[in-house]
């Protein structure tokens, strides 16, 4: 699926597991690199859990650059959104969100979101326009195997 003139796309299905579960493997940085779809991260280091808005946590990517994620929104269990930038360069603008919303039976629906709407840096457009709604959605599906697994989120 092309998405090349979409600035914002997005992917969601029903995880069966809990918020908490699902949530504790997003909020954990560690543990990103494990269930990335865009096959981008690298590693990061332990003991960046992210517990609020203004938390910056590390990355390193596949290409060996480290990145700061600058955290702008956050509800426990619920939502988690971050702005990536260099290490101590201006954030160029882009998003990756994340959005659980439980379902009372114990499962939960997960909806993930890109959105380059407000990206400033041309030289990352075809990077941006890489990112498709079926690289979000592989993100899902690798999260949803942790979470269901029961695998702990640090």
């Amino acid at each position: 699926m092309s998405n090349e003139n979409q600035l914002v796309v997005s992917a969601s299905r029903d995880v069966h597991a809990t918020p908490e579960v699902i949530f504790e493997l997003i909020a954990d940085p560690a543990r990103q690199p494990e269930w990335d779809g865009n096959d981008n991260l690298s590693s990061s280091s332990v003991g960046q859990r992210v517990r609020s808005v203004g938390d910056v946590f590390r990355m390193t990517t596949t290409k060996g650059k480290e990145r700061d994620n600058h955290v702008v929104e956050f509800e426990e269990g619920r939502r988690i959104a971050w702005k990536p930038s260099g290490v101590g360069e201006a954030q160029p603008g882009h998003l990756w969100r994340w959005e659980l919303e439980p379902l009372g039976d114990g499962s939960t629906r997960v909806k993930h979101t890109y959105d380059w709407s407000q990206l400033t840096d041309k030289q990352r457009f075809e990077r941006a326009r890489w990112t498709t709604s079926d690289r979000l959605a592989a993100s899902i599906d690798r999260l949803a195997q942790l979470a269901e697994r029961g695998e702990p989120g640090g």
